[in-house]
């Protein structure tokens, strides 16, 4: 496991579990455009790359806060998805949403490991 301050890990459970939170709802989102009538799908796709954009700067700015790698690899699967659904690949995009959710599950998971142990939670 990392070490991990305790400020660190506060911050970095908080963040972790906004962005699991956040990364899934943006799954679901993605799931649901190929379900979109083809004349509302452009529009639908390009909110959903703004909800991405605005997720990923969330992410970033927990890195930048933290340092923790797991966000790092979040970012980068974020990355991908976005691609992926700028291209209408919506399946693929999934699983590289999936990839952030883990990472970003991971983050707060670690955090939580040291907050526990310092017996905060």
């Amino acid at each position: 496991m990392v070490s991990m301050d305790l400020s660190t890990a506060v911050k970095s459970y908080q963040f972790g579990e906004r962005a699991k939170s956040e990364l899934i709802i943006i799954s679901q989102l993605a799931s649901a455009l190929s379900g979109f009538p083809e004349q509302e799908r452009a529009g639908a796709r390009r909110m959903l790359l703004m909800v991405m954009e605005s997720v990923r700067s969330e992410i970033q700015f927990a890195q930048n806060s933290t340092s923790q790698q797991d966000f790092t690899r979040a970012i980068n699967a974020l990355n991908e998805a976005i691609s992926l659904v700028e291209s209408n690949q919506h399946e693929q995009a999934s699983q590289s949403l999936a990839t952030a959710i883990s990472a970003s599950t991971t983050a707060a998971q670690q955090a939580w490991q040291v907050l526990t142990e310092h017996g905060l939670i």
